[in-house]
């Protein structure tokens, strides 16, 4: 059986000619899957266009420059670039370092002498401070040499200089009158005259002067007692401290030498020791104007404070 169609969908169609033995042999139709690529291959891939190369956009330059001003946008200055910190002048923490060694400040100068209390050349005033005198300075504004210091003090600094010696004002006056002394034994020799010479009341006020005899530190507490005790008995018995020049003795000695002196001499009758007393008296008075004229130090065998010329 033959299928005439009409003449426009021949024309269409041109010699096509459709019998039910060809449309009985046509495959039936299959859905397509599109997740599959079609049964005549798989689809060419889109054209790609070719890369272009682009040159780097500038970067912008900091404003350095004032804006022009205006309603909206008032004139502003941009910031300036941050700066780096300049590194810290001290040392590293991790290299340590050993502190500078920044030297001791020196003594401050003597202002006055502190003999005759007159200003030192060259010394500082509160009114015009200058720097600090070096030590060698101090020592060119006073003379070196301890007896040349005493014979140019004054008459009223070198007599107090004499009364830490020997407690006579009479004394003191006349050794200091016989100024200046060209050796220390001259002074020594003036000075021992001027005793000889003392009255009964010139005696009796140096006598009064004196403290007993000190003992050498470390020595016992009962040492200490025992002496106490005799100085009681002596004062009670003449009227003055026991007086004995200790200046050639060992510290050691001292007191055996006290207690021993004091207890002989307790039998002495008052101008017997008052003779005793004047010599040992002359012998401690020697011994301290050796210490104070020739730099060797403290009174010995006294807790009499030693004065500095």
């Amino acid at each position: 059986m033959k299928l005439r169609l009409p003449s426009e969908i021949r024309k269409g169609f041109g010699p096509l000619s459709l019998t039910l033995g060809n449309l009985a042999s046509l495959p039936p139709h299959v859905p397509h899957d599109f997740r599959t690529p079609p049964p005549h291959g798989p689809a060419p891939a889109p054209a790609t266009r070719p890369a272009r190369h682009r040159a780097p956009r500038p970067t912008p330059r900091p404003a350095t420059h004032l804006s022009r001003p205006s309603a909206r946008h008032p004139q502003s200055v941009a910031p300036p670039p941050p700066s780096r910190a300049p590194p810290p002048s001290g040392p590293s923490p991790l290299h340590p370092q050993s502190a500078p060694i920044t030297p001791s400040p020196e003594e401050p100068p003597l202002s006055r002498d502190p003999l005759t209390g007159e200003p030192l050349t060259g010394a500082p005033t509160a009114s015009a401070p200058t720097a600090a005198i070096p030590g060698q300075t101090r020592a060119a504004a006073r003379p070196a040499d301890p007896l040349a210091r005493f014979n140019t003090a004054p008459e009223a600094a070198a007599e107090a200089v004499l009364l830490a010696c020997c407690g006579s004002r009479r004394w003191a006056r006349r050794v200091a009158a016989h100024r200046p002394y060209p050796t220390v034994e001259a002074l020594l020799a003036a000075a021992d005259e001027a005793a000889y010479d003392m009255s009964g009341a010139d005696l009796d006020e140096a006598l009064g002067d004196e403290t007993p005899p000190g003992l050498p530190p470390g020595t016992p507490w009962s040492a200490h007692t025992a002496l106490r005790h005799a100085h009681e008995a002596y004062l009670a018995r003449f009227g003055h401290a026991f007086v004995v020049c200790l200046d050639t003795d060992r510290p050691e000695e001292h007191l055996d030498r006290v207690l021993g002196g004091i207890r002989s001499r307790l039998d002495n009758e008052p101008e017997e020791e008052r003779v005793a007393s004047a010599e040992e008296l002359r012998r401690v008075t020697r011994a301290r104007l050796i210490h104070l004229v020739t730099e060797k130090g403290g009174l010995t065998g006294y807790s009499r404070p030693s004065v500095a010329v």
